[in-house]
């Protein structure tokens, strides 16, 4: 059966419960409260089943005090019914609720003139006049509207009519995508613990499945799914679900999170957005506080201007020009900065309400729910929001693309992780593959593990790796290369490692460059001077003459008869060929650690040396002797045993 949630709208007193009431049969007022004042407080709920399709009624409070009450319900509903009591005509919360219901661009609605009875045939007219004038242009232009009375039944099976008339046009929400319930009711169930309401905005919620909640870190096993009182296996994306968690206390949950598939969305304190300030706003200014309102969560927050939508001029222009203001009607591209953590997803709807007085300003659209952080009044960020735009005349496909495209882009050498094609592109997960296949086909991305970037990144980075690589050989001739870190560290500090292994194994495969822990051009070798080449032959006889006794580096520069910087690159160049090994702080011929090591193993096995016998032995004083037995301990040739040695 078709499951369509309806939200009521409208002013306080011009009965919205009563209607609900009238059609389902529940009362939706709950608290004691909301009966002994006779409003509506927080959000009710009813449901009825009427011509094969399955109502589900989300009423919302009409005072101004709990406006942000009804922004938690009528996030996820499909069908607005936008009531006006035909004894007081529009009212302020009309007008607050319809343009709530405007910028969130709910699909379908109707009116409802409650209260019918009360008033004369002229003045029922006048009131149709004064809602057809305010909803002129909008979404409920041309829509049905019906006078009804909740107290005598009249008009009731017209407005039936007109609710099946318009659930006809509700399209399905889709259940490819991630499980998201935007919480907006907890509360503890006798028998079954924790249950928490919602509308289902997409995928799928099982029994014994495990979801999470965000934001936070805890994990949930789902103990059960009802839809309309009636137990299920599981809800899918359109209906409203009560689900009772398992491993979690009432207290540890609030109106705000999010049941979600583990791991498909992240949480985010930015976000870019289309922002569309109400032609009776005033005008809004940079940097404004403001509330967030989406899904189910308040969050306060500021709205940093990027730039106005495209109108046809220079887009460098307009980031340059100061723009200290938005004006009443007009739409801009916004940066949203969050004082709290939330989950948004590309394409969600949001309301902003001036910080003080509360009341409704504004609404847009998100466009990425975790831009890279930069500046935003540059060209770049201006032309970056235009090209996110949504354009409902793209098919769903290219769009997708297109902001993956941009968003890899964006990444640059971190890369964007394969998962925040959910999360921030808003693909569906089944359909991941898919894009990533053309997206390469484009030559828009290049998969490196779990990883996508851009080829123009990939490029770049090889001709800075070859750059960096010829720069090194010049500087330091006698280098085999440049170490594999020491070009991680200096090309790749901000990147991801696969990007840079990636790029490293590609300018191998072509040729380019040779060599595993130290990387050169292809082709390097090194070419001593004559001079170097003297230094080097007398250095190394010198160590290799000294055998455990050798000199130290200055004595061996001046002993050679070269300079000091010639005498320091040779050394270094013996290290690297291993020629030369550092015990410590010195450096001794790797011929005669060798033959240590030899000599040592030929001992007795089990034989014990301390610091005198090894000096003996082998005539070296106790300056070489201590990093000499430290050595051979490292070499698993001995272990030392309190102040002496045993042989292995």
């Amino acid at each position: 059966m078709k499951s369509v949630v309806v939200g009521t709208a409208g002013h306080i007193d011009h009965g919205k419960s009563a209607l609900v009431r009238a059609l389902t049969g529940t009362d939706p007022d709950r608290l004691k409260e909301e009966k002994a004042r006779g409003i509506t407080i927080d959000l009710g709920f009813a449901h009825v089943e009427y011509g094969g399709v399955n109502f589900a009624f989300v009423d919302v409070p009409g005072h101004e005090r709990f406006v942000k009450n009804m922004l938690a319900g009528v996030g996820g509903i499909d069908l607005v019914v936008l009531v006006v009591a035909a004894d007081e005509s529009v009212m302020p919360q009309t007008r607050e609720h319809f343009d709530i219901c405007r910028l969130l661009r709910v699909p379908v609605g109707l009116v409802a003139l409650t209260k019918s009875d009360l008033v004369d045939r002229d003045t029922l007219e006048l009131v149709r006049l004064e809602v057809r004038e305010l909803v002129a242009g909008s979404f409920l232009e041309g829509a049905a509207m019906v006078p009804v009375s909740s107290r005598t039944g009249d008009g009731l099976d017209a407005l039936r009519q007109a609710l099946a008339s318009g659930a006809a046009r509700v399209a399905g929400r889709s259940t490819a995508g991630p499980t998201r319930l935007p919480i907006d009711r907890v509360f503890s169930m006798k028998g079954f613990g924790t249950v928490v309401t919602g509308t289902l905005v997409s995928g799928r919620v099982r029994v014994d499945e495990e979801l999470a909640v965000v934001p936070g870190t805890r994990r949930v096993k789902i103990r059960g799914v009802q839809v309309h009182g009636a137990k299920q296996d599981a809800a899918v994306a359109g209906q409203r679900s009560a689900v009772n968690l398992g491993g979690v206390e009432v207290s540890e949950i609030d109106r705000g999170q999010a049941l979600v598939t583990p791991g498909a969305f992240e949480e985010t304190r930015l976000a870019d957005a289309v922002l569309e300030l109400l032609p009776d706003a005033r005008p809004l200014r940079h940097g404004a506080r403001v509330r967030f309102h989406q899904g189910t969560a308040e969050i306060l927050g500021r709205v940093a201007l990027v730039g106005p939508l495209d109108d046809g001029r220079d887009a460098a222009a307009q980031a340059t020009r100061p723009v200290p203001t938005l004006q009443p009607g007009a739409r801009a591209f916004v940066r949203l900065r969050l004082e709290q953590p939330t989950v948004l997803a590309r394409g969600d709807r949001y309301i902003v309400r001036a910080y003080s007085p509360t009341i409704t300003i504004a609404g847009g659209q998100i466009l990425d729910p975790k831009p890279p952080r930069g500046a935003i009044r540059t060209a770049a960020a201006l032309e970056r929001c235009r090209q996110l735009d949504i354009d409902p005349a793209r098919t769903a496909e290219d769009a997708e693309l297109n902001a993956a495209r941009i968003m890899i882009e964006g990444a640059g050498v971190a890369a964007l992780p394969v998962g925040a094609l959910v999360s921030r592109a808003a693909i569906a997960p089944a359909a991941v593959a898919a894009r990533i296949e053309a997206l390469a086909a484009r030559k828009a991305a290049v998969r490196v593990g779990d990883v996508l970037v851009a080829p123009a990144v990939i490029d770049r980075l090889g001709g800075a790796m070859l750059g960096a690589l010829k720069a090194h050989h010049a500087a330091e001739p006698l280098s085999e290369g440049l170490p594999r870190e020491e070009a991680r560290d200096r090309l790749f500090a901000h990147g991801h490692p696969a990007v840079f292994e990636h790029v490293v194994d590609e300018l191998a495969k072509s040729g380019a460059v040779a060599g595993r822990d130290r990387l050169a051009v292809a082709g390097h070798r090194l070419e001593l001077s004559p001079e170097e080449q003297r230094a080097r032959a007398a250095i190394e006889r010198m160590f290799r003459d000294g055998g455990l006794k050798p000199p130290d580096a200055a004595a061996a520069a001046t002993s050679a008869g070269v300079s000091a910087p010639i005498a320091d690159r040779v050394l270094k160049l013996l290290q690297r060929q291993k020629v030369l090994v550092k015990v410590d702080v010195l450096l001794f011929h790797d011929e005669a650690l060798k033959q240590l090591k030899q000599d040592v193993t030929a001992l007795k096995k089990d034989a014990r040396i301390d610091v005198a016998m090894f000096k003996d032995r082998f005539g070296v004083s106790r300056k070489f002797a201590i990093p000499l037995l430290e050595y051979l301990d490292r070499e698993r040739v001995t272990r030392r045993v309190g102040d002496a040695r045993v042989v292995l």
